[in-house]
């Protein structure tokens, strides 16, 4: 009986250890994050038409697009707004709908949108959507560099961007705060109408320059060539060197009649400065149900391999470190 009662006890030691053992290893290898996950069931389609009233918008862009987005299913509410060059088109799907199914139910509404274009105005733009609402950066750096343009940020901006995106459990590295460049054509009409160039001729050299298009082929002794027309504009000064000028007659180029210029928009969708510096920011959100400690100390790895691929003079400041916030609440948790 003692014997028993001794083996009985300790196989309940036994299994209270095995348990301990297997909750903690369970606890500290379950997703942690900070914030909950949640599903945004929205869209949002935007289409500029620059010069059209309100009006023109609603019957010319929205109206075009929403009887094509209408034909889809799961749609509860779709809504609009037209204003002065801009439409915004809102989609709601209905609650129904489980977060599995999302990105299939967006790509059916990209193709929506999509075959919908050619139905649009000349005037308008490609439109674009916007499904991302639901996306929470766990972790924040904002990319500054003395002496450096925003287009020189930008580009080491976008090859940080897919590093990161290779690093295991992220699932996606936006940017944001980049302020594109612009080429600024400011025409001389006088000096236009002196050379007797009409302003139409000009137009469409401009938006024939650097179109791709089939030149053809030739054979020759069984073997086929392509034609690979040149001539195509690879900077500014040869976009400055166009030739404008009709005939054989005098020849007038660009730069003769305009003034052209490479400039930062006007009017950037957003502006991001750290520490009263320009900067441009990378949010990257994390794959559902990871450790988000470990993808962090796997981020923070990546980020030092590539300090030495990092211009002089430019710096990485992190803004939020979600994953430093769990790593210190769940260290809390231990202690008490």
């Amino acid at each position: 009986m003692v014997d028993y009662f001794l083996r009985h006890r300790a196989a309940s030691y036994l299994m209270t250890v095995v348990l301990l053992a297997g909750g903690a290893l369970s606890f500290l290898g379950m997703g942690q994050l900070e914030f909950p996950e949640f599903t945004i069931r929205n869209a949002l389609i935007t289409t500029q038409y620059p010069g059209a009233t309100p009006e023109e918008v609603e019957q010319e862009v929205t109206s075009t697009l929403e009887e094509s987005i209408q034909e889809m299913s799961s749609i509860k509410r779709v809504s609009s707004v037209s204003s002065d060059g801009l439409s915004q088109i809102t989609v709601e799907l209905e609650s129904t709908v489980q977060n599995e199914e999302l990105q299939q139910l967006w790509d059916s509404l990209r193709r929506k949108v999509q075959d919908a274009q050619a139905a649009l105005p000349p005037g308008a733009s490609q439109s674009r959507v916007n499904d991302d609402f639901g996306d929470v950066f766990g972790f924040m750096v904002n990319l500054t560099g003395e002496g450096y343009s925003m287009p020189d940020l930008a580009d080491h901006a976008d090859f940080l961007k897919r590093e990161l995106a290779l690093v295991k459990g992220v699932a996606k590295v936006s940017l944001s705060g980049e302020h594109e460049e612009r080429i600024y054509i400011e025409v001389d009409r006088e000096r236009l109408r002196a050379l007797n160039i009409p302003l139409s001729r000009l137009q469409q050299l401009l938006e024939t320059q650097n179109a791709v298009a089939d030149s053809g082929h030739l054979k020759q002794d069984g073997r086929r060539f392509r034609i690979t027309p040149t001539g195509s504009a690879a900077n500014i000064e040869d976009l400055r060197a166009l030739i404008v000028s009709e005939g054989d007659g005098e020849l007038v180029r660009l730069s003769d009649i305009a003034d052209v210029s490479r400039e930062l928009a006007e009017q950037p969708q957003q502006l991001y400065r750290d520490m009263g510096r320009p900067a441009i920011s990378l949010g990257i959100s994390f794959e559902s149900g990871v450790n988000v400690v470990e993808v962090g100390e796997r981020l923070e790895q990546r980020l030092d391999e590539l300090q030495n691929r990092t211009p002089l003079g430019m710096e990485l400041n992190v803004v939020y470190n979600q994953p430093q916030v769990v790593d210190d609440a769940v260290s809390g948790f231990w202690s008490a």
